[in-house]
């Protein structure tokens, strides 16, 4: 069985900063690539970061140059540094990571944290 936990969520003051964590955990062997994304109320979860083994990333062009996404494999985590944040970043942030190898070559599929509130707010 493998997990994704996230953290580091909360409540922050426009032009604020807040770091968010994504840790697996598990028998894991590899995992290609993890990304983060974000449902505000009422609407559709959205991709905000991404990256993968060769520590390529992406952003939606909402975040790019307030947000770094960053990962370190020995501990099997990945952050997403956000800064200058704005009301509209608020919302759940979600970690996915589309792939996860554990021993014994067993792949699982789709694999969701359960999420983190992140309010940016005065």
């Amino acid at each position: 069985q493998v997990q994704l936990v996230e953290s580091g969520g909360g409540l922050v003051q426009p032009g604020g900063s807040l770091r968010l964590s994504c840790v697996a955990s598990g028998s894991i062997i590899s995992i290609y690539a993890i990304d983060w994304y974000r449902q505000a109320p009422g609407k559709q979860r959205d991709l905000v970061a991404g990256i993968n083994s060769a520590n390529n990333t992406n952003y939606a062009d909402s975040v790019k140059g307030r947000f770094t996404i960053s990962r370190d494999y020995a501990k099997n985590t990945v952050y997403l540094q956000m800064n200058s944040l704005k009301p509209e970043d608020t919302a759940v942030y979600y970690c996915r990571a589309p792939e996860i190898v554990t021993k014994g070559s067993i792949r699982y599929l789709e694999v969701w944290g359960q999420g983190t509130l992140v309010t940016v707010s005065s």
